[in-house]
Formats: C-alpha cells, sequence, structure tokens
C-alpha cells in the first residue's frame, strides 16, 4: 500500500496515463497524495480516470499530448503547471513495442517507435526537466525502461534498443541536472500483466512462455509501486542516475 502522505501538496505528470501501466502509476501516485495530471492522446480513457481518482477525494486534471509531437509536449506541460502548479515529479511512461524479427521491420514502424519511446521521452524530460531548473524547487524524474534494455529479447530489437537509450538518457540527464537537485531515475520492468497483454498470458502459448520464467510468473502492477514511490518521493532522496530493475530475476533466466 502506497504511504497515503508522501506526495501530500506534490504535483506529478504522468505520460501514457490512458491504460495500463501509466494509469496504474497515477491512481498510485494520486493515492499517495500527488495532484495528478494525466497526459495521453486517448481523452476519453482519461476522462474515466479522472472520475475513478476524483471518488476516493483525489486531485487530477487531463491534458492532451502527443509525445511525437514536440509542441504537443509544451502545450501540455504548460497546462498543467497552470491548472495545478509546478511539476514535482515527472513519471515519463509513454511508449510502444513493436514485436517482429528484425529483417521484417519497415521503416515506418522504426521511426514510430522511436519517436515515441525515444524522442517523445527525450523531449517530455527536457519539458519538465527545464521548469524545474526555472523554479528552482528540484524534482525527481521517473522514466521507464524496460528489462529488455538490460538483455536482447527475441523480436524486440528496435524496442530493446529504444529502451537502451533511455537508460542512457538517465545517467547523461542526471549529471547535467544534479547540481539543480533534479533527480533522474529508470524502472526496468520485467512482464508486467496489462489489459494489452492479459488474453496473451491466459493463453496456452502464454503460459507456455511464462513457464521459461526464472519464478514461473507473470508481475502484476502493484509490483512496481516499492521502485515508483521510491524513486518519486524523498525516500529516493540520495539516488539519481540510476536504472532499478524490477523483473523478479527474469534477466538472470532469459
Amino acid at each position: 500500500m502506497a504511504n497515503l502522505s508522501a506526495m501530500e501538496g506534490q504535483t506529478a505528470l504522468i505520460t501514457g496515463a490512458s491504460s495500463g501501466l501509466g494509469r496504474h502509476f497515477a491512481l498510485t501516485l494520486a493515492r499517495a497524495g500527488a495532484h495528478v495530471a494525466l497526459c495521453a492522446r486517448r481523452g476519453d480513457k482519461l476522462a474515466s480516470l479522472v472520475e475513478e481518482i476524483e471518488a476516493f477525494d483525489g486531485r487530477a486534471m487531463a491534458f492532451s499530448m502527443d509525445v511525437s509531437d514536440v509542441s504537443s509536449i509544451e502545450a501540455a506541460v504548460d497546462a498543467a503547471e497552470t491548472e495545478l502548479g509546478a511539476i514535482n515529479v515527472l513519471i515519463n511512461n509513454a511508449g510502444i513495442a513493436v514485436q517482429k524479427n528484425a529483417i521484417d521491420i519497415s521503416e515506418e514502424d522504426y521511426d514510430n517507435l522511436f519517436d515515441t519511446n525515444t524522442k517523445g521521452a527525450f523531449f517530455v524530460a527536457t519539458a519538465v526537466g527545464k521548469r524545474m531548473i526555472q523554479h528552482g524547487h528540484g524534482g525527481s524524474i521517473v522514466n521507464i525502461a524496460s528489462v529488455a534494455a538490460i538483455r536482447a529479447v527475441r523480436q524486440l530489437s528496435i524496442y530493446s534498443m529504444s529502451k537502451i537509450a533511455v537508460t542512457q538518457m538517465t545517467k547523461s540527464l542526471a549529471l547535467e541536472w544534479a547540481r539543480y537537485n533534479v533527480r533522474v531515475n529508470a524502472i526496468a520492468p520485467g512482464y508486467i500483466e496489462t489489459e494489452m497483454n492479459q488474453a496473451y498470458f491466459a493463453s496456452d502459448a502464454g503460459k507456455k512462455f511464462s513457464d521459461t520464467f526464472l519464478r514461473r510468473r507473470v508481475g502484476v502492477p502493484e509490483h512496481l509501486d516499492g521502485a515508483l514511490l521510491l524513486l518519486a518521493t524523498s525516500a529516493g532522496e540520495f539516488m539519481t542516475g540510476e536504472t532499478i530493475v524490477v523483473d523478479d530475476g527474469l534477466n538472470l533466466a532469459i
């Protein structure tokens, strides 16, 4: 369970908040007391998440953001700070995957993935980071990487490449912004069950695949809460430039 006052008075912006891990991260931080700026392209799902957070007396607002469009990022960050106050925490989560053999990947696949996972993550981080520097209060940026950045995984070549870039970006920004008290860290999850992969992991093929994992199980979003709250709150005050792998030991067995 989240510490119900760990983020009291803080403003957190979450990208890719309309579904999956982003949605869960938003709920976790809202329950910890943060005012949350929910950012995604899918406004209808953001509206329902705002209602869910308000139902337990949390505060949330939805903002349209396409992370592949720098002007959209800037507009959403400006709007979020106008409505909710200076951003203290960024959860840089928006991302997509392409699962194909390398020889079957098209230029369009490549460009779409890197525009979101690498270019998008970078310009969201810099849009929020420069405001943290200007405000002078510091802050915490948590980038969402992947265990695929640690070990090679079949049919995930360009996804792995994009997430390796995120881990190196994490170190580079941490180095540049340490003097401004802006901490930059990353979480590298293993396989986590969400609505996008739930049917697969319930299938025979999915069960056979998860049986190859070190502990023969798939994670749930709650398994990431400890790392999330460590990095997003003062509990992780002495950490920057780090990537925390939360994969149930999967990288040992791949």
